[in-house]
């Protein structure tokens, strides 16, 4: 998402590494006095503890008119650093329950933001799909084990796949896996509820890119869907298969069920609402907007998501 951002805005792309324990004085810095000059500066954090990158001498060195953070992983409000408060003018966040309590935390204004994918170029509405059920990302315990789980299906008389293969360089990666959820009836993916890891907030659930990239692909998420507000403004009623439970014998009949009622049809409509309501475009023109960018290579692609919307209204 950050490269294609920085494409369509035509910026320059400066990436820091957040594995690298963060040094005294950058932690010193993070809290000094803010040397204001000219330009604008947004800083897309993984995590709240990345807006702390903004301290590195390069910032320090140019200085910026207007400087606005990008917030994915948002809802770890009990992470958030004090830098926001010293060096940024504006935030958003990719999770609509805390807007409230980052702008109460940060004194700056905070809009929400949240995931989308790159529908316009890797999206699909594919009716060929020979997978029925397509693993995507951590699972409940009881659909852990791949081989276990394609047993079961070849069982019941579903085509599963396990996990997609993982890429070091991240455009090939995504790319790789949105040509696999393009080959699936179905995308296998529970919310952190039930399906927790140490790296998922312990109470607070959230829509992530398991679905919008999904659904870009034309798959239908089959699991359990988080129940937060994102969920409900973003998706529609087709664009999931609640199982409802993570019992692997009940949610394979459930798909079985599905799946026998699946039509080519499927796929194009997810991959139409997508287009309408998933795309980055989207969330880049609003944030272009908020931040007072303007864009011609963005103006394009937003002309050209807006004639795909168009083609798939008539298609």
């Amino acid at each position: 998402m950050v490269r294609l951002l920085a494409e369509l805005l035509s910026a320059e792309l400066v990436t820091v590494s957040v594995t690298r324990p963060a040094k005294a004085v950058r932690r010193v810095a993070a809290k000094a006095p803010r040397r204001r000059g000219r330009g604008t500066c947004l800083v897309v954090a993984a995590a709240p503890r990345h807006l702390a990158s903004v301290a590195e001498k390069g910032y320090w060195l140019h200085g910026y008119g207007h400087v606005a953070g990008w917030v994915i992983d948002s809802f770890w409000v009990e992470h958030l650093p004090d830098v926001p408060r010293h060096h940024f003018d504006q935030l958003f966040v990719a999770d609509k329950e805390v807007v409230g309590q980052w702008a109460d935390a940060t004194g700056v204004p905070v809009t929400w933001l949240p995931w989308g994918a790159d529908v316009l170029r890797l999206g699909s509405s594919e009716a060929d799909r020979p997978i029925d059920l397509q693993r995507l990302g951590r699972q409940p315990d009881e659909w852990e084990d791949d081989d276990e789980v394609k047993r079961a299906c070849a069982e019941a008389g579903l085509r599963f796949e396990g996990r997609p293969p993982m890429y070091a360089d991240a455009s090939a990666n995504e790319e790789s896996l949105m040509a696999r959820l393009s080959r699936a009836k179905f995308t296998l993916a529970f919310t952190n509820a039930v399906s927790p890891a140490s790296y998922t907030h312990p109470s607070r659930q959230y829509l992530t890119g398991r679905w919008t990239d999904a659904l870009a692909s034309g798959s239908i998420v089959a699991g359990i869907t988080p129940s937060c507000e994102a969920t409900d403004a973003l998706l529609w009623p087709e664009a999931t298969l609640d199982l409802g439970t993570v019992d692997r014998q009940e949610g394979i009949r459930r798909v079985v069920d599905a799946a026998s009622r699946w039509t080519a049809e499927a796929p194009r409509e997810n991959h139409r609402q997508a287009l309408r309501r998933l795309d980055w475009r989207w969330r880049f023109r609003e944030l272009a907007q908020a931040i007072g960018v303007e864009s011609e290579p963005l103006d394009r692609e937003l002309d050209a998501l807006r004639a795909a919307v168009a083609a798939s209204t008539t298609s």
